[in-house]
């Protein structure tokens, strides 16, 4: 039953541009030739009907936003005069519509295209399903225009028989958009034009009832403000005349008074915080409006009345989906998202149990069990986790992954350089500016009583006069006591316990020991060079490739590309460094493009690098020419440490004084601390004490002085681990043999030579592989710690566990051959 198009000799006509207006066949519109456009393609019309028989003819084409659509309609001049203000203009009248082709020449300044009439056929008799359509769409077009006081137009839209003209009669519908518009003059069928007209009136009349519905209600509760508007400024006027025969003061504050006893009565509060919220209107009751104190209590319950008491979201406890929401917003971190995932399964066991909470309390069975985390019976469940880290590596948005995980709401809580205890428990209300702590704040922001709350860099927060804010934290993190957690400014008990609460911290030992026992430690020790080119290929160059306003198909980067950025132009535990020599490169290469330097689409390979962002800044040791690499002299050895960015490589020099000028004795520099010069003794006391043994010529050492230097001189260090690598570079000092070049160690030596454990191995170990070492020496009991390494890391590294530093100095020194040393590596 659908329409067939038949094609019609092609037109020559000229086109007239309407912009944001559409004109369907059958309307009639006037239009001002003040415009340029519209002047030029009705003179060229005149032109051209000049030769030709009848009336001039024009093509009306919608332009929106500068693009002019693919079918137009053919018009005729009616009329050329005066429109209804004064200025020129011409009637037009739409005939029919018209596919629109080529472009050709005419006469005048307007544009000249080629068109093809689109024929509109209807089965003559209508089937029965199409003369339905034409009575539903009249009696709805009655409706609507009986609705606006048109009665003129009823009987014209009655009389129309026509299936296309009665489709097209909908153009004059003021309700259309420019869009549904062109939608209809596009569609050429006209029973499929008939339907869209007759479902787009149908819509607009189902609006209109609920807009008139909203209107009446709007409009009653109007009536009632108004009512009680007259009735108060009654009230008013009794209360003056009151207050002037009794002269009573104070009474302004009655209406306000009570507006907030409503408020109070109507919120769903605790009992508790109701009976509070009570007494302090009371007291605003019978306060003056020259006492302070009633700005204090209104204040104090706007807080109250503000804070979502009654609010909890439901928890989405889809382990499954959990999983995959923590791996497709981050890569890696295998054994964090594991454990994240554990606590979410934990939680989740405990609620299908009954163990959580239940109406603010726990249930009897819950109340007898203890927390199956290890939290003392804390009611919601579950530990609070602490992420530890070096920065980069994710800790704030794993934050973010695991409320989203949840479906709770999530709040971030800033304690970087936090002093004062009262931004944790709030101000007392008798200070002026008081306000409530920041964990109140973070509840109230996210409307919820158990959001996610990320307490970030908890290690950076300080103490001084104003007290300890890590002190207060105690309570809001002990899961025994935040289920009655008070804060200084609003004085009710608040209930913490079905808050998760995660902290991240970049150094372990900066964190209060009282408040890391209430917290469990999840480590973040860095990503794998692997790990960071998937992060770099699916997180953070579509990122940065939208705000270079560039997209995948202009510029594509290698993978060797992004390996050789993460390994060699940025070495850190995290991202954020490769982030942005990403940005860097991708606003380089829009540089280029925008000044005609490089044409798009382009292709990034590791060879491109240099010309674009410069030389890399950290090439292995092991890829330097030989002569400048650092352990190409005796008494250079490479060692293992951990700062507050993660793991990192350490070079330890060393050298002897001469007997003549220098004087006997250890010389320490690179700003060390205690604990790292004592492990210089002990390395020193034990070669001299076992050089015969070692074969080492430690005989002079009484009249030479030996010097010990750690490279990066501003930079604090301290601990212990760097011990077998100064006794590797004492010892290859006096014996003349090199360090390999590609031996990295650590472990804490004694003054009997025993190799003893340390901290920190899977980050160490990660700082190895990015620095391009291969072979690294631990201590025999930290063994274990390597099941923490990623298996890809393990398999290119050639790790040795020793006990004794006779076997550390067995494998890390080069034999010499005929008294000079050479770097040919001994076998392990």
């Amino acid at each position: 039953m659908a329409a067939e198009s038949a094609a019609f000799t092609p037109l020559a006509l000229p086109v007239l541009p309407l912009d944001d207006e559409v004109v369907l066949p059958g309307m009639v519109v006037p239009l001002d030739l003040s415009d340029a456009e519209v002047r030029a393609a009705v003179e060229a019309a005149q032109a051209a009907a000049r030769s030709e028989p009848g009336k001039p003819r024009v093509l009306l084409v919608p332009r929106i936003d500068g693009t002019h659509a693919a079918t137009g309609v053919l018009g005729t001049v009616e009329q050329v005069g005066r429109l209804a203000d004064g200025d020129p203009g011409a009637l037009i009248r739409g005939r029919g519509r018209v596919a629109i082709g080529a472009g050709t020449t005419g006469p005048g300044a307007a544009l000249w295209v080629e068109g093809t009439r689109v024929d509109e056929t209807v089965p003559d008799p209508l089937p029965g399903q199409v003369a339905e359509l034409v009575k539903e769409y009249k009696a709805l077009a009655t409706a609507w225009l009986r609705k606006r006081g048109a009665w003129q137009v009823v009987d014209r839209v009655q009389a129309i028989d026509d299936v296309s003209a009665l489709a097209d009669n909908s153009g004059y519908s003021p309700f259309l958009s420019t869009e549904q518009k062109i939608g209809l003059l596009e569609t050429a069928d006209p029973v499929a034009r008939l339907k869209l007209a007759t479902q787009q009136l149908r819509d607009h009349l189902a609006e209109q009832d609920v807009a008139e519905t909203i209107a009446k209600d709007v409009q009653e509760g109007v009536d009632k403000q108004q009512r009680e508007f007259l009735l108060r400024r009654q009230l008013d006027a009794v209360r003056k005349e009151l207050r002037e025969i009794n002269g009573e003061a104070g009474k302004d504050a009655a209406e306000e008074s009570d507006d907030y006893r409503a408020r109070v009565e109507a919120a769903d509060l605790p009992e508790k915080v109701r009976e509070a919220a009570l007494k302090e209107v009371d007291k605003l009751e019978r306060s003056s409006d020259q006492s302070p104190e009633g700005s204090w209590i209104r204040t104090w319950l706007d807080t109250v009345l503000e804070m979502p008491w009654s609010e909890r979201t439901e928890d989405a406890y889809d382990i499954q989906g959990a999983q995959a929401v923590l791996d497709a917003e981050h890569a890696g971190l295998a054994d964090v998202k594991e454990r994240i995932t554990e606590y979410l399964a934990v939680r989740k066991r405990r609620g299908d149990r009954g163990f959580g909470v239940v109406g603010g309390r726990r249930n009897e069975e819950g109340a007898r069990s203890a927390s199956v985390e290890g939290g003392g019976g804390r009611r919601g469940g579950g530990a609070v986790l602490a992420l530890v880290g070096p920065p980069g590596v994710g800790k704030t948005s794993l934050g973010e992954s695991v409320a989203h995980a949840m479906g709770r709401k999530f709040v971030r809580v800033a304690l970087g350089g936090v002093r004062d205890e009262a931004e944790i428990r709030g101000h007392r209300r008798t200070y002026v500016g008081a306000l409530p702590g920041r964990i109140v704040r973070a509840i109230k922001e996210a409307g919820s009583m158990n959001p996610v709350v990320l307490l970030d860099e908890i290690d950076k927060v300080g103490s001084d006069f104003r007290g300890d804010p890590a002190a207060a934290l105690l309570e809001v993190l002990d899961p025994a006591q935040n289920h009655t957690f008070r804060d200084h400014y609003l004085e009710v008990e608040l209930d913490l316990s079905d808050v998760v609460f995660l902290a991240t911290a970049n150094v372990l030992e900066a964190i209060p020991e009282a408040l890391l026992d209430r917290m469990e430690l999840v480590r973040l020790d860095g990503y794998t060079e692997d790990e960071k080119v998937v992060i770099a290929r699916d997180h953070l160059l579509p990122r940065q490739l939208e705000r270079a306003g560039l997209d995948g198909e202009e510029v594509t980067v290698e993978e060797g590309a992004l390996r050789k950025l993460a390994g060699e132009y940025t070495r850190e535990a995290g991202v954020r460094t490769l982030e942005r020599s990403i940005a860097r490169l991708l606003r380089k290469v829009a540089a280029q493009h925008e000044l005609g330097e490089r044409d798009l689409p382009f292709t990034v390979t590791d060879a491109d690098l240099r010309a674009l962002i410069g030389r890399p800044h950290h090439v292995p040791e092991s890829a330097q020419d030989p002569a400048e690499r650092r352990t190409s002299v005796p008494g250079v050895a490479t060692g293992l440490a951990v700062t507050g960015a993660g793991g990192d490589v350490l070079y330890v020099e060393a050298s002897l004084a001469d007997p003549e000028t220098g004087a006997a004795g250890l010389t320490l520099t690179g700003q060390l601390g205690d604990v790292m010069k004592e492990s210089a003794q002990i390395a020193l006391s034990f070669l001299r004490s076992h050089g015969a043994e070692l074969e080492l010529p430690v005989g002079d050492l009484k009249d030479r002085g030996a010097h010990i230097h750690f490279p990066a001189g501003a930079v604090p260090k301290d601990g212990p681990s760097a011990g077998v690598t100064m006794t590797t570079a004492l010892a290859s000092l006096l014996s003349g043999r090199l360090v390999r070049t590609d031996v990295a160690m650590t472990g804490e030596v004694s003054l009997t030579g025993r190799v003893l454990p340390i901290g920190g191995v899977k980050q160490k170990l990660l700082a190895a592989h990015r620095a391009g070492v291969t072979t690294v020496i631990i201590p025999k009991r930290n063994e274990p710690d390597l099941d923490d390494v990623p298996a890809e890391v393990l398999d290119k590294l050639d790790v040795h566990a020793v006990s004794d530093v006779r076997q550390v100095l067995e494998l890390a020194l080069a034999p010499a051959t005929n008294g000079a040393a050479r770097t040919t590596p001994v076998a392990a």
